[in-house]
């Protein structure tokens, strides 16, 4: 059996200034920076600002704490193949956006002969569906296009 893996999102141009920060001062230190640190160098606001950063970015994998102890921050390099530009879809997202693909084959396959762009369109969609994880919903569509695609 199979564990899922944890997809990781690439972080955002803040989150990144501060792993460069932390990873900087880590190298120069051979320790991490404490948070008042991070809040002075990063002209933060406060200290519980540092701690909400630092937290979503052990929640999005990009940092552990080690022991839950003072200076014990790491940063946690990532390979590119591992970032992903994505967030997870919600359940209303999904069925806005099936819901809406489902209107455009409605209009392709009432057409008496759908235009290539049409059905280039489709294909694009049906994509989409995939690079974001909704297979099963991508896979609802496949036979449909082929049939679409008979008809051109």
């Amino acid at each position: 059996m199979d564990t899922p893996k944890k997809e990781v999102v690439r972080p955002t141009k803040k989150q990144k200034a501060l792993l460069d920060y932390i990873s900087s001062f880590i190298a120069e230190h051979g320790y991490s920076p404490s948070y008042r640190e991070i809040m002075k160098s990063l002209n933060y606001t406060s200290v519980s600002t540092v701690a909400l950063h630092v937290g979503n970015l052990i929640k999005r994998g990009h940092l552990i704490k080690r022991d839950y102890s003072a200076r014990s921050l790491e940063v946690v390099e990532q390979k590119p193949e591992e970032l992903s530009v994505r967030a997870p879809v919600t359940a209303a997202q999904e069925k806005w956006l099936v819901k809406n693909i489902e209107n455009r084959f409605k209009h392709a396959e009432e057409a008496s002969r759908p235009t290539q762009g049409e059905i280039d369109d489709l294909y694009v969609l049906v994509g989409a569906l995939k690079v974001l994880g909704l297979e099963g919903a991508a896979h609802s569509f496949i036979g449909r296009l082929s049939k679409l695609k008979a008809k051109d």
